[in-house]
């Protein structure tokens, strides 16, 4: 092999390959050019043509590593024009040839009618292995990485194929962000391969979309493997959650109510009260009570709460002295207040509880002695019409492998409840984005989840919601922080193994 790069392009038939193939040719570094094409198009001076079925497959990945006769290779993962800063190249090169890295990616730019944006990217890390990592559209491979992951192999990946590559990757070299902008993605919006232009509340839903179940089959299958080989796969053996009265840390809990419904709420004064009216007028065969822990409201929902709760005292409503508190922190509130019931059961204060929703959570509990019981929901406007994707069920969630593939995925469902006697004992993150993710996984480590598959919750969507629009720096801050709950949870499933 020579200490050179060969670049492998997506190639639709659009006009601008062929000034990219010219570009890219003319570089001292560049040793050869391969267009994919999933069906013939004009051939291109200067670049040889590769033919493929599914881009991301096992067998296109077999046929880039054939066709590579250099140390490193460039694979461009989407439909787009590249343009590289000058001397971007050597930096890649120079930077893998230091290190020995397996994999390197980069901040980039977007351009888009003309407009440039910056599009940072987030740090590889342990817990990184969710299928929509965002490395960019740039894969700066090792070679031998390539070959020695293809002799490997023994799947045939038609969808997951450069997923099970990288997550390959990382388990045998150095999967390394350079923190600099090396290149530009030009590009229109485009329904497939470029750049998604939906906003960031609109695009968290994909991997439930039915349509992309077989896709979703194949990831969790190379995610499986993967936590295997890294010693962190758990084995369908669970704890079984004991009645309050038998369990050692509540022998002298005496409940108030069987079932509590907490809303941690700021400043939403348009929808507090459909929400707890939600839960008083709830259909069930215990007694229940609902939490609102006011985070120091200023826009009249305080004034709300407090008359809600003069009418109805199963209504408590809490201000916390503490001015620091996340939803995490609200939710700790909650759960150590001595009218908490045995159960606590997740409501936004944005949605609505069907009438009957609090009986199947407790019921659920009580036929399958869960540490947690998480329903299904349905997506609606403010008015309550449904709106796309419908109802989200999380039926990739698996008696036997849920636990395992809540890794691979970025949300586990709702609403969500937990047995509160262990969640005093573990408590909640004090953090605003991920807490109900990180408990769901440190209480799927040792015991089973219990699921609603049928609808029981309406979540409402808006242009209030706090994730209905955020800037890359608010999606990269979280993407960050669900990844970092994902290393501590794998590092201790791997100790939990050794045990």
């Amino acid at each position: 092999m020579g200490i050179m790069i060969t670049i492998f392009l997506i190639n639709n038939g659009n006009e601008y390959v062929s000034s990219l193939v010219k570009n890219l040719a003319k570089h001292d570094l560049v040793k050869e050019v391969f267009l994919l094409e999933k069906e013939k198009h004009k051939k291109i001076p200067n670049s040889k043509s590769i033919g493929v079925t599914n881009l991301y497959s096992s067998k296109t990945l077999e046929k880039l590593s054939s066709r590579v006769q250099t140390d490193y290779l460039i694979f461009v993962t989407q439909d787009t024009k590249i343009e590289f800063v000058n001397h971007s190249l050597e930096r890649f090169y120079n930077i893998a040839e230091s290190t020995k890295a397996g994999l390197i990616y980069s901040d980039y730019y977007q351009i888009l009618d003309n407009r440039i944006e910056n599009n940072p990217t987030i740090e590889y890390q342990l817990g990184s292995i969710r299928d929509d990592f965002n490395f960019g559209p740039v894969f700066f491979i090792k070679t031998k990485a390539l070959r020695k992951h293809v002799k490997q192999n023994k799947q045939n990946y038609k969808y997951a194929g450069l997923y099970d590559f990288r997550l390959f990757v990382s388990r045998k070299y150095e999967v390394l962000r350079i923190p600099e902008f090396l290149y530009s993605s030009i590009e229109p919006a485009r329904p497939a391969g470029g750049t998604d232009l939906r906003k960031s509340g609109e695009k968290q839903f994909d991997y439930v979309n039915p349509k992309n179940r077989a896709v979703q089959i194949e990831m969790e299958k190379a995610a499986t493997e993967h936590l295997k080989k890294a010693g962190a796969y758990l084995k369908p053996k669970f704890k079984k959650v004991k009645n309050a009265k038998n369990s050692s840390s509540e022998t002298t809990t005496k409940w108030n109510v069987e079932a509590s419904v907490i809303i941690p709420v700021k400043n939403r004064v348009t929808t507090i009260k459909d929400a707890v009216e939600s839960v008083l007028s709830q259909k069930a065969d215990f007694d229940f009570n609902c939490i609102v822990v006011d985070n120091h409201s200023s826009d009249g929902t305080t004034e709300i709460l407090k008359e809600l709760s003069e009418k109805d005292k199963r209504l408590i409503h809490i201000i916390p002295e503490s001015k620091n508190l996340a939803i995490g922190g609200c939710w700790n509130e909650a759960i150590h207040h001595a009218k908490c019931g045995k159960y606590a059961c997740q409501l936004d204060s944005d949605d609505l509880y069907l009438e009957d929703t609090l009986q199947k959570i407790v019921n659920k509990f009580k036929e399958e002695k869960s540490a947690m019981v998480i329903g299904s929901y349905k997506l609606t406007d403010f008015n309550k019409n449904e709106i796309p994707p419908g109802v989200v069920n999380h039926k990739e969630w698996t008696p036997e492998n849920g636990r395992n593939n809540a890794l691979r995925i970025n949300g586990i469902g709702a609403p969500r409840a937990f047995y509160t006697p262990l969640l005093r004992e573990i408590n909640i993150p004090n953090v605003s984005y991920g807490e109900d993710y990180a408990i769901g996984l440190v209480l799927s480590r040792n015991y089973q989840i219990a699921r609603i598959y049928e609808p029981i919750y309406l979540c409402r969507r808006w242009e209030g919601n706090s994730d209905a629009a955020l800037p890359i720096e608010k999606v990269n801050a979280n993407n960050f922080y669900k990844d970092k709950i994902r290393t501590m949870e794998i590092l201790a499933r791997i100790e939990l193994n050794k045990k």
